[in-house]
């Protein structure tokens, strides 16, 4: 009978976990959705301002075909960069299973997704990880980096910079995320984000993507397992 309720309450409390886990994976999509917007319409804002030049140059009486065809190739590349760019969100919100990464690369897409809307506030992202060619699972690293970047810049005030830096060891990254005060612009407040993210929800998700969650004051240590090859 005992084991029973033990067995009841250790579900119950699985059931929680990973209730809280979702809740916060939703959260900080809702807070990315702004820069997922950005990030898939950067490259079609381009195309109608080329298509409405071509189309006065095919207005004219002696059109010159060699532009039309460079205007062409340009909203070509376009083309071919939004699809690309549309696809990436897609894997932002249904992530492959098992996908790896090599770390400075996720790093990096990480940070190209937040840049603009953390410059917006008044913080500007440095990644200083350098060359981390070691692989990582992707997944883990977008639902755990972005979350602890965004909560670390709700709990404090502009300008500053956050420095993501990194250390590789024998069988695993540790990130360091660092704040630091500069004297730039304060930013803007902007609409409220959809809500705040609360550091419990960011430990719930590491712990669900088996990654060890350090914070010391304005710092967060992040220590990231290699994939298994």
């Amino acid at each position: 009978m005992q084991d029973k309720q033990q067995n009841k309450l250790g579900s119950a409390a699985g059931q929680a976990a990973d209730r809280m886990v979702e809740a916060a994976r939703y959260t900080l999509l809702r807070r990315l959705a702004y820069a997922m917007r950005h990030h898939m319409v950067v490259h079609l804002q381009p195309i109608g301002m080329i298509t409405e030049v071509m189309e006065r140059r095919l207005k004219s009486p002696s059109p010159d075909l060699a532009q039309v065809h460079e205007s062409m190739a340009k909203i070509n590349g376009f083309s071919r960069a939004a699809v690309q760019s549309c696809l990436d969100v897609v894997s932002w919100l249904a992530p492959e299973d098992g996908a790896q990464v090599p770390l400075d690369a996720g790093v990096q897409e990480c940070v190209a997704l937040l840049r603009s809307n953390f410059n917006f506030r008044g913080f500007t992202l440095k990644d200083e990880v350098g060359s981390a060619p070691a692989p990582v699972v992707r997944a883990g690293l977008r639902n755990v980096l972005p979350a602890a970047l965004l909560a670390l810049t709700d709990g404090t005030t502009s300008p500053a910079d956050v420095v993501i830096s990194a250390e590789l060891q024998e069988r695993q990254a540790r990130l360091a995320l660092r704040l630091r005060r500069n004297d730039g612009s304060a930013g803007f407040a902007g609409d409220p984000p959809y809500r705040l993210l609360e550091w419990s929800e960011v430990q719930a998700l590491a712990a669900a993507d088996d990654i060890a969650f350090e914070r010391d004051g304005e710092s967060v240590h992040l220590t990231v397992p290699f994939a298994a090859s």
